[in-house]
């Protein structure tokens, strides 16, 4: 069966002069294009292709890869405007996503960005977007482990933190305490799941274990002390937890215990005034 708004392994079966048919498992045929054509095909090659339906209601293959799928997140930017709702640029050559008027939370206008679902009507059968995403969001019950990793796209800042997409399927929040910089709306970023909550939402951290946390951590010590003119960095366990964050991007606690270890294994020295590679290393 071709899904829609998705990359399908399809088969060549025959070459016709506007292109080329290719057929699934079940014998549908959909066409791709003679422009996506770069090298010669023979029936039985094989393919990746994105499938989507044209103006005229009909499916169409093509090697172009669009900026979402089926089932995704995404920010993109409003082309046009008309009577039907707003297009938005989907990464297609000559083909844009709708949002219906009924999927906007708020009027869209040419050359804005909007954080859009993209699914499959029911109706239609046709790939549109939604601006109206928490409606696509803790629809079943997380079944995450405690330190699991996962991807996050970050798209609202609130005044506890970062809201955020866990895997394109529930609520995920990073909150301002537990960062030591800010994160970037619109970034897909990689974090660790903290706690699963009674509601569903996910509260999740940037880093993972404690030990790979100081770990890296130390890898950083070491390297911006080899940086520095004699090995040297004025800054000690004594400083503040405002200039080690400013510093290092981390808590007083981890930064303690990474200069504590990189001393145990003779790697630094720590004085009064700061911290020094040791001549061991």
């Amino acid at each position: 069966m071709l899904k829609i708004g998705q990359y399908n392994s399809l088969k060549v079966a025959r070459n016709v002069d506007f292109g080329a048919y290719l057929t699934d498992n079940d014998g549908n045929e959909v066409l791709l294009p003679a422009r996506y054509i770069t090298v010669p095909l023979q029936p039985g090659n094989e393919l990746e292709v994105f499938v989507y339906k044209d103006s005229e209601d009909r499916p169409v293959a093509t090697t172009e890869h669009p900026f979402a799928i089926v089932g995704d997140f995404a920010y993109l930017q409003v082309t046009q405007v008309n009577n039907t709702g707003a297009f938005l640029d989907w990464g297609l050559v000559g083909k844009e996503l709708l949002v219906p008027y009924s999927e906007q939370k708020m009027k869209l206008s040419r050359g804005m960005v909007v954080l859009v679902y993209v699914y499959l009507d029911d109706i239609t059968k046709r790939v549109v977007a939604s601006a109206k995403i928490e409606k696509f969001l803790g629809n079943k019950y997380p079944n995450y482990k405690i330190g699991q990793k996962v991807e996050a796209l970050v798209y609202k800042h609130t005044e506890f933190g970062y809201k955020a997409i866990v895997d394109n399927l529930f609520h995920g929040m990073v909150y301002e305490n537990e960062l030591y910089k800010p994160l970037e709306i619109g970034k897909i970023i990689s974090a660790y799941v903290k706690q699963v909550r009674d509601d569903g939402k996910i509260d999740l951290v940037l880093s993972g274990s404690h030990d790979g946390r100081v770990d890296s951590l130390m890898d950083t010590i070491l390297s911006r002390l080899q940086d520095q003119p004699g090995g040297f960095l004025p800054i000690s366990d004594s400083a503040t937890p405002e200039t080690i964050r400013a510093t290092f991007q981390c808590s007083k606690k981890d930064f303690k215990k990474a200069i504590g270890h990189l001393y145990r294994e003779r790697k630094i020295l720590i004085t009064d005034g700061g911290i020094r590679l040791s001549d061991e290393i």
